[in-house]
């Protein structure tokens, strides 16, 4: 290489290095920026993990002190001042409440409890629909039969999570009500379903057969116990 293309060579390499830092100097500010912002997003990330873990421990061991308590009732108030972390643990601890509500001879508290719950737009759909089954079944020694049967008709409807189990209740009150044959007919209904799970096939079984009836079993249905072995023991 003669003299003259090293020296064009070390101008050009100059040239970019002048330019180079220009480019720094003008936009460096945008990859500095940009490294804050991804460690400082990582370093908000961790805290908030750990905030979060941190809350779920206080919540988790408020929610054990309360239940080491000897009273029901004293349990109820420790497990209602207790501040939820989110919404489904709040829904939790209100059903938890309501358990202990009832299990220290407070049933108007512990359905007041599970009505609250059951009508708050906040709260998860299944949270809500399984605290007005609760309501309702906790009640069942208070509220009329047709009462019962109007509100576990709305709760078998298509789409809500606790159906067959509204369906079953709703038999259990034909039963009360001395109709056995629509108990029966809503039993085959609970057995003909698709999601119907094994322990209430089973019970639906052993029902019809107490009552009289002969189920009809499909070819496709999943084997369960013997259900006239089941009742006699």
């Amino acid at each position: 290489m003669s003299n003259t293309d090293s020296f064009v060579e070390e101008v050009n390499e100059e040239v970019r290095r002048d330019r180079l830092y220009g480019l720094l100097r003008r936009y460096g500010w945008i990859a500095v920026l940009a490294i804050v912002l991804i460690v400082g997003g990582a370093a908000y990330t961790e805290y908030s993990k750990a905030q979060r873990a941190a809350s779920a421990q206080a919540q988790g061991d408020a929610m054990l002190a309360a239940l080491s308590l000897d009273d029901s009732a004293e349990r109820a108030e420790s497990l209602a001042a207790i501040d939820p972390a989110s919404l489904a643990a709040g829904a939790v601890l209100r059903m938890m409440t309501a358990a202990e509500q009832a299990r220290a001879g407070d049933t108007e508290a512990a359905a007041a409890t599970l009505d609250a719950l059951a009508v708050d737009g906040e709260v998860p759909a299944i949270y809500r629909q399984l605290a007005q089954f609760k309501s309702v079944t906790l009640q069942s020694a208070s509220l009329e039969s047709a009462d019962r049967r109007q509100a576990f008709e709305a709760m078998a409807q298509p789409g809500n999570a606790l159906r067959l189990l509204a369906t079953e209740q709703l038999a259990l009150i034909d039963i009360e009500t001395g109709d056995p044959a629509a108990a029966i007919a809503k039993y085959q209904s609970i057995i003909d379903d698709a999601e119907v799970s094994p322990d209430l096939q089973q019970r639906a079984l052993q029902v019809i057969v107490a009552l009289g009836g002969e189920p009809e079993l499909s070819d496709a249905m999943p084997l369960v116990p013997d259900s006239s072995t089941a009742i006699t023991d």
